[in-house]
């Protein structure tokens, strides 16, 4: 045990995934940002990379988005949606969605972020299942490699095998499996051996991201989208980081022309000002549940699900996105990115560079010590993290400038350069 002193000399703020007795002489306290930089507490200007945790599409510092949360706050801080309760918000940005969404006739299920609206959209497959009169189909498959946040059935299906690890058991919800990352027949035997008629849905990021940003293989989606249909599975895309724009479209099911069951959306749906999810869910899946009078409740629910101001502040949010062009804007970086960072993949301590829409993952070898290369990034001015198989994270604000891109890309050529020099 640690002795008193010991406590009471760190902070009292636990870290999520986070190597604690590293935090305390680690950490970094980012105290203010604007536009693609953030400030640190003690001074230092640093352009953000990871957009935050892939989040600040709009960029940091939007006084709009400010003003739209205390306007609402004013008005009504929120009120929930349980029973015949709503809020005008929520019923405006439910609309909203429905008409951005790659799903005709969506409904909206309102959450509190990516995790919640993971368990939101694999609680909604089974019980699908359940009122469809076939009990059996109960095992949610997901990818290797693939994230999809860190609540009950996030872990479970975390195709990351340490996020699943060191619970007593293989799987918190034992009706999981994983089938491989871009392998259309290797899914198609995992299908067979565990039997079609036992599978819920199949989860899949379009691009895995926490996973090292992975794009999807040619013909890779559609072709797992048709798997799925002739199998009567249904197909939950997880467009938590990639919804709102980040792959140059509103949505990555857009991009590479594809209809889910279900779409699962965070992060960019505030640009972070605000935490809110959703789940936008396809008629056949929806109906049984929202017509006549027989229809059954889904027993499921959030205290904050399609809170006020956090609507109001994602109908603003993308209101600038509109406005602004920003979708755009990223599919005219995009070219941009993938040129001033593929010449770090001549590197020797770089593997390979992937790079879409505005997101990238600088592989380092394996062998490579990754903390330093963020640690001479973060003297040369430029914020980065390390992503699975010892990837650096790039996915900055929509509202990045090319200038800043090659800055990016010098600093990191900068920090490898600083590896050659110690070896």
């Amino acid at each position: 045990m640690s002795r008193p002193s010991e406590r009471t000399q760190r902070s009292a703020l636990w870290h999520p995934q986070t190597h604690m007795p590293s935090a305390a002489t680690d950490r970094l306290v980012i105290a203010a940002g604007e536009g693609a930089w953030v400030t640190t507490e003690d001074g230092q200007r640093l352009l953000d990379l990871p957009a935050g945790l892939w989040h600040a599409n709009v960029g940091h510092g939007r006084e709009r988005l400010a003003r739209a949360a205390a306007d609402q706050l004013r008005t009504l801080e929120t009120y929930h949606l349980f029973g015949a309760h709503a809020n005008r918000p929520a019923l405006d940005l439910a609309d909203r969605l429905a008409g951005l969404v790659p799903i005709e006739g969506a409904s909206i299920f309102f959450t509190s972020g990516g995790s919640d609206s993971i368990d939101t959209a694999c609680k909604v497959a089974r019980r699908y299942w359940q009122v469809a009169g076939r009990p059996d189909k109960k095992t949610i498959l997901s990818r290797e490699g693939g994230y999809h946040g860190l609540h009950g059935y996030g872990t479970s299906i975390a195709g990351l095998g340490f996020n699943r690890e060191g619970y007593g058991t293989e799987s918190l919800i034992p009706e999981t499996a994983r089938v491989p990352r871009a392998d259309l027949a290797g899914t198609q035997a995992v299908i067979d051996a565990l039997g079609a008629d036992t599978i819920a849905a199949i989860v899949i990021e379009p691009v895995i991201g926490t996973g090292g940003v992975v794009p999807p293989p040619d013909g890779y989606l559609r072709g797992l989208a048709d798997l799925a249909r002739r199998h009567d599975i249904l197909l939950i895309a997880d467009e938590v980081i990639t919804g709102f724009g980040r792959v140059g479209a509103w949505f990555g099911c857009e991009r590479w022309g594809i209809e889910p069951d279900l779409i699962t959306m965070a992060k960019g749906i505030t640009s972070g000002y605000l935490p809110l999810g959703a789940v936008a869910v396809t008629p056949r899946v929806s109906e049984p549940f929202l017509v006549g009078a027989d229809a059954p409740i889904f027993r499921h629910g959030l205290t904050y699900s399609g809170h006020a101001t956090a609507c109001a502040v994602a109908s603003a949010n993308l209101d600038i996105i509109e406005e602004e062009g920003l979708i755009d804007a990223v599919k005219d970086l995009e070219p941009v990115l993938a040129a001033v960072l593929g010449p770090l993949a001549d590197s020797p301590f770089v593997r390979e560079v992937r790079s879409v829409g505005l997101m990238a993952g600088i592989q380092l070898e394996p062998e490579v010590d990754a903390s330093r290369v963020i640690l001479a990034c973060r003297r040369g001015g430029v914020l980065t993290r390390l992503l699975a198989d010892n990837a650096l994270h790039v996915s900055p604000p929509f509202v990045v400038t090319a200038e800043e891109l090659e800055l990016a890309a010098k600093v990191i050529g900068d920090a490898l350069l600083e590896l050659d020099g110690s070896r």
